[in-house]
């Protein structure tokens, strides 16, 4: 009997750990993996500090691609920024923040079997729900966001991110302008700005690309401040706030 009640006690001490570590969503396993996060692509943001608030769409395209838009971001170390994101596809799909490495071994483990994100850089949609990500990028560096559920990111379900050593940097290609035109349907706004210094660009008014994200938050006659950059041989917005 003493034997057994041995036995029994080894056996319960052994496989212990396993349930106080917890799983993909808790428990000492989940505050590890977020500690990793915090050292690679920064930390969870505060709401009340929010710098930009970003428009990002997840969708199917009529040829099977999957996308997101817009397709790559450029940050300042420190900004925190909250990512509205909206799944417009017929698919259920995630956005995940890490690195690239970082996605890499997360795609690598969902492939066995898929596990549903609850960790503060990413969220899970279904079909046309919305949800959040706020996010403060405390390191400089070369980033990614993706869907890793399995053969999504394989779809083309993934973009880049690079994150400035300086804020100052990024504030310096922002440009005052007011909304004079838009056309929805060909992707164009017409802006009334002022010089547009990364572009050696005077003061004028210009007809700009932008993607269908970006144009569903601008109205005729809004004062913006954004970023163009040229994107394929065209003048493209490529941030507002």
């Amino acid at each position: 009997m003493r034997n057994l009640l041995i036995k029994t006690a080894l056996t319960f001490a052994l496989t212990a750990p396993a349930f106080a570590s917890g799983t993909h969503e808790g428990g000492h396993g989940a505050e590890m993996a977020k500690d990793m996060m915090e050292m690679r692509a920064g930390m969870m943001g505060n709401a009340a500090q929010v710098d930009r608030t970003i428009e990002v769409v997840m969708r199917e395209s009529d040829d099977g691609e999957m996308l997101f838009e817009p397709g790559s971001f450029d940050f300042a170390r420190g900004e925190t920024i909250r990512f509205n994101v909206t799944n417009k596809g017929q698919l259920e799909h995630e956005l995940v923040l890490d690195t690239v490495e970082g996605n890499a071994e997360h795609k690598a483990m969902m492939a066995k079997m898929d596990m549903e994100h609850d960790d503060p850089n990413s969220i899970r949609l279904d079909a046309g729900m919305s949800g959040e990500v706020i996010w403060t990028f405390t390191n400089a560096g070369r980033f990614e966001f993706a869907c890793l559920i399995p053969g999504h990111y394989e779809s083309g379900m993934h973009g880049t991110i690079t994150v400035d050593a300086e804020m100052a940097q990024a504030d310096e290609n922002y440009v005052a302008g007011k909304i004079k035109k838009i056309d929805a349907k060909a992707g164009k706004v017409t802006i009334i700005h002022g010089p547009l210094v990364n572009l050696d660009m005077p003061a004028m008014t210009m007809v700009f690309r932008a993607d269908e994200a970006t144009i569903a938050n601008m109205a005729v006659g809004q004062e913006i401040e954004f970023v163009a950059e040229r994107v394929k041989g065209k003048l493209t917005v490529t941030q507002v706030k």
